[in-house]
């Protein structure tokens, strides 16, 4: 948010200025802004000034009075407030639930829905501003919170669990830019139901931990279940903490745990693993599962193998024979947009990068619609709102250009000739993201690969759907014949 210098003096709102005080203490912090405010003054930038000036007059300031909050300054479209205890989540949740109401009957590109994010922290009031980590998580947090929501953090949320009855839903740890830290996130929307679904039983026993990459990058990886061991592949995109509150990841990772010992990472640039790393490369991701496999203490195990994972974890058994016991390879592919023969997959691979350049940071998700229609385009709405939420947080505008480029150029055909391992192929007969071609492409190129079709158009398995089922019934079978404990 750029400071407004017409309104950056401190406005009273309760009984202290801030402009007389130059402290540390401990305090709550609200961070605001207005949900896509530069497209809307640019459509009608007198309408929009008028509007907004009536809510912050009518809503926006009797709240944060009510709640003993202090603006500490606003900006052209959003606020910074302090507050003296949580009571700003009481305050935030009341301002967004009459915006709501207030933007009823409104056109949907033209209402005016703040983003709000709440922290409490160690800052510092100097000349009336507010600085240090307190505030910078607060903005932070706004940033991760839907048009119309409020992100607290953990702390916030704890405190105030207890206390107001108001359904809360987990998004796990969050890394955010310019915090070397992961931050536990809490979402409300006015929207919001009570959680019905409760975690995954094995959730409860997940423990993140960090491998260290040859390049001194930190890649988040968690395990799950008992059994043979299996390495997950990297694909787009991952968040191992997120993916337990989904309904997409929720169902597979829970089969998964009664079948084996799971392992599963983050790759470099998203979920919890570092984003901004120097490289982002087919070598860097071969190392970094060699990395985690380390880490893990995993001896011989099988491959899962999902979408681009399934090219790596291809050049992963060809490097390392002695570790890998068999391959299961889902909706993958060998060769990359890029590398394919088809015209149309190269402008699919333009249109992608025009999306993330154009629209991946941006609170209007028509932009990460392109990819989430192409990956589960029969999924209900529940679901192509989690996994569009999904991408949202997983990673960075930048860091998704990266990994979107590099999947695109990649090329295992000839590796994929050398693979010594039984080797398990399915796909679906109406993917979008990687053409059933593909997957015939490498059961053809792997010696003795078995090649199962599945029914559906979804990219990423659905529960309830046949190509679930079928799923997993091959692989417990192709397991327990492959991948015995020792």
């Amino acid at each position: 948010m750029q400071l407004d210098k017409r309104a950056a003096r401190p406005v009273r709102c309760g009984m202290v200025d801030l402009a007389d005080l130059s402290e540390r203490k401990l305090a709550a912090i609200l961070a605001a802004d207005v949900s896509g405010y530069s497209r809307m003054m640019e459509v009608d930038e007198a309408g929009t000034l008028a509007r907004l000036k009536v809510y912050i007059g009518e809503v926006v300031r009797p709240r944060i009075a009510a709640h003993g909050g202090n603006i500490v300054k606003t900006t052209g479209d959003g606020l910074l407030v302090e507050f003296a205890s949580v009571e700003a989540v009481e305050g935030a949740v009341e301002i967004q639930r009459s915006m709501a109401e207030r933007n009823t009957g409104e056109p949907e590109n033209s209402r005016i829905l703040y983003r709000v994010g709440i922290n409490l922290g160690d800052v510092i009031f100097e000349d009336g501003d507010v600085l240090g980590d307190g505030v910078n998580v607060a903005s932070r947090l706004e940033g991760l919170a839907k048009p119309g929501g409020v992100c607290v953090s953990d702390i916030v949320h704890q405190a105030v669990a207890d206390r107001i009855q108001v359904p809360f839903r987990d998004m796990g740890n969050q890394r955010v830019k310019n915090i070397s830290r992961p931050i536990r996130v809490w979402h409300w929307t006015p929207d919001a139901s009570p959680q019905t679904t409760r975690p995954v039983e094995a959730a409860l026993h997940q423990r993140v931990q960090f491998a260290t990459a040859s390049d001194g990058a930190q890649i988040a990886w968690a395990s799950i279940g008992q059994g043979a061991p299996v390495l997950k592949g990297p694909n787009w995109l991952n968040h191992i903490e997120y993916e337990w509150h989904t309904p997409i990841w929720r169902p597979i990772l829970a089969k998964f745990a009664k079948l084996c010992h799971l392992v599963r990472f983050d790759q470099r640039g998203n979920g919890l693993s570092d984003w901004e790393v120097e490289t982002v490369s087919e070598d860097a991701m071969a190392g970094d599962m060699s990395a985690v496999a380390t880490a893990a203490q995993l001896d011989r195990f099988a491959l899962l193998g999902i979408s681009q994972g399934c090219a790596f974890s291809v050049r992963y058994a060809v490097e390392h024979p002695e570790q890998v016991t068999c391959l299961i390879l889902l909706g993958g592919f060998l060769r990359g947009r890029l590398m394919r023969p088809d015209l149309d997959q190269r402008k699919l691979y333009e249109a992608g990068a025009m999306m993330i350049r154009n629209g991946w940071g941006s609170p209007n998700p028509v932009f990460r619609h392109f990819f989430t229609s192409t990956f589960i385009p029969d999924a209900p709405q529940e679901i192509v709102a989690s996994f569009d939420e999904l991408q949202r947080i997983a990673t960075s505008p930048e860091a998704a250009l990266r990994l979107w480029e590099m999947n695109s150029e990649v090329d295992a055909t000839e590796l994929a000739k050398r693979v010594q391992v039984p080797t398990l192929v399915l796909h679906c007969v109406g993917d979008r993201v990687a053409p059933i071609e593909e997957g015939h492409l490498m059961a053809k190129l792997i010696p003795g690969a078995m090649f199962v079709e599945m029914q559906g158009n979804n990219h990423v398995l659905i529960e309830g759907t046949p190509a679930f089922d079928q799923f997993f019934e091959e692989t417990a079978a192709f397991l327990a014949l492959h991948n015995r404990v020792a």
